[in-house]
C-alpha cells in the first residue's frame, strides 16, 4: 500500500504537468522542476531521516514516514501557489527512499527462509501497480474534475496505509545502534558500490529511452496519439509482471544473477528499439519487455544492498531509490542530447545501450567476487 501511494505521487506528475502548469500560470519547463524537486527530496530525505530515526523500532519509523507523506500530499492538494507546491513536492520525496529501505528490511525479516526476494518484490509491486492503474486513474480524475483530487486521494491513501501498518505489521526491534560512522562503514567495501553503480547505470540506460517514449512511439513507430494511454497501460503491465518474476527468479538463481539477467535484457531491448523502432509491433513489444526488465531487477537490487550493508541496513536499503532517481535524471538528460543534435528519437535508445553495457560489467564483477558463477 505504501509503495503504491509513493508511486502515484511520484509518477503522476509527468501525466498532469500541463494542467498544473496552466493552473499556476507557469511554463512547462518551469513546471518540470516539480519532477526534479521530488527526486531531490528522495536523495536528501533518505540519509537525513534514517540518521534521525536509526535507533527507533522499524514500525515507528514507518509511522513517521507515512506521516510526512500524508502531510505533503495534503499540502500539494491545497497549495495556493507554484512556490508552495514546489516545496510540497520536495517534502513528498523525503520519505520515499527511507520507506523503501525500512519496508524492505521488514519484508526480509518476516518472510519465510528462501523467499526474501519475492517478499521484497511484493512490497515493491505497489510502484509497478501505480504505473499500471494509479496513473491512468489520476489522469482521468484530472481530466474530469481537477488534478488536486489526485493528491487528496494520496492523502487518504496514506492514512489508510498508516492504519494498515498499525494493524498488521508486528513490532520489530530496532537495528543495532552502530553510531553515525558505523552506519556509513559499509560504503568502504566494493560490493555495495557495484550494486549502486549497476542500479544507477541500468536506470540511466532505460530512461534515456523511456523519458521520450511518447514522441518516439508517435513520430517513429506510428502509434496514434489517442492510443498512448493503452501504451502506458502495457508498459505498466510489463512492470508488474517483471517485478514479480524478478523476485521469483532471484530466490532461485541468486539476486546478483537476476540483476545481471535483467540488465542484459535491457541491453538487448534498447538495441532492438534503436534498430526496429519504425516497426509498430516490434517497438511496442520491445517497450513492454524493457519495462518488465527494469522492474525485474528492483527486488534483487534492494536485497543485495541489504545483505552487503551490515551495520547500515537502513541506509543501504534506501540507496537503491537514490540511485534509481539519479539514474532517471541522468538518463533523461543524456537521452535528450541526440535529440538536441537533430537526430531521430531512436538514438535515445542507442545512448541507453552504452549505459546498460556498463551496468552489465558492474554486475559481472559483483558475481565473480561475491556470488558463484552460474
Amino acid at each position: 500500500m505504501g509503495t503504491f501511494g509513493l508511486g502515484i505521487t511520484e509518477f503522476v506528475m509527468m501525466a498532469i504537468l500541463p494542467n498544473v502548469a496552466e493552473d499556476f500560470g507557469v511554463s512547462i519547463p518551469v513546471a518540470g522542476h516539480l519532477i526534479s524537486a521530488y527526486a531531490l527530496g528522495v536523495c536528501v530525505g533518505a540519509p537525513m531521516l534514517l540518521m534521525l530515526g536509526r535507533t527507533w523500532p522499524l514500525k515507528r519509523i514507518l509511522f513517521t514516514l507515512c506521516g510526512i507523506f500524508i502531510f505533503a500530499s495534503a499540502l500539494m492538494a491545497v497549495s495556493p501557489s507554484y512556490g508552495v507546491f514546489l516545496l510540497a513536492r520536495f517534502c513528498a520525496g523525503l520519505p520515499h527512499g527511507a520507506y523503501f529501505g525500512v519496508s524492505s528490511i521488514v519484508g526480509d525479516r518476516l518472510s519465510p527462509e528462501g523467499k526474501s526476494a519475492f517478499a521484497v518484490a511484493i512490497i515493491g509491486s505497489g510502484m509497478a501497480v501505480a504505473n499500471l492503474v494509479g496513473i491512468p486513474l489520476g489522469t482521468l480524475l484530472t481530466g474530469i474534475l481537477s488534478w488536486r483530487l489526485v493528491f487528496i486521494f494520496s492523502c487518504v491513501w496514506g492514512i489508510a496505509t498508516l492504519l494498515a501498518i498499525w494493524k498488521f505489521v508486528p513490532t520489530i526491534p530496532p537495528l543495532p545502534n552502530v553510531g553515525v560512522k558505523g552506519t556509513f562503514r559499509f560504503l568502504k567495501r566494493l560490493a555495495p558500490w557495484l550494486v549502486i553503480f549497476g542500479t544507477l547505470l541500468g536506470n540511466c540506460g532505460v530512461f534515456c529511452y523511456y523519458s521520450y517514449i511518447a514522441p518516439l512511439l508517435i513520430n517513429m513507430s506510428g502509434v496514434p496519439t489517442d492510443m498512448m494511454t493503452i501504451m502506458m497501460v502495457l508498459a505498466g503491465a510489463g512492470m508488474v509482471v517483471g517485478n514479480l518474476c524478478g523476485g521469483k527468479v532471484s530466490d532461485k538463481a541468486g539476486p546478483g544473477h537476476m540483476a545481471r539477467y535483467g540488465t542484459m535484457t535491457m541491453f538487448l531491448m534498447l538495441g532492438s528499439i534503436f534498430l526496429f523502432s519504425q516497426n509498430t509491433i516490434l517497438s511496442v513489444v520491445c517497450m513492454t519487455i524493457t519495462t518488465a526488465a527494469l522492474f525485474s531487477v528492483s527486488a534483487p537490487q534492494q536485497l543485495l544492498l541489504l545483505r552487503y550493508s551490515e551495520g547500515g541496513e537502513l541506509l543501504g536499503g534506501a540507496m537503491v531509490q537514490i540511485a534509481f532517481n539519479l539514474g532517471n535524471a541522468i538518463g533523461a538528460f543524456s537521452g535528450g542530447v541526440p535529440i538536441s543534435l537533430g537526430m531521430t528519437y531512436n538514438y535515445c535508445a542507442l545512448v541507453g545501450v552504452f549505459f546498460a553495457a556498463m551496468a552489465i560489467v558492474a554486475y559481472t564483477i559483483f558475481i565473480r567476487k561475491y556470488e558463484s558463477v552460474r
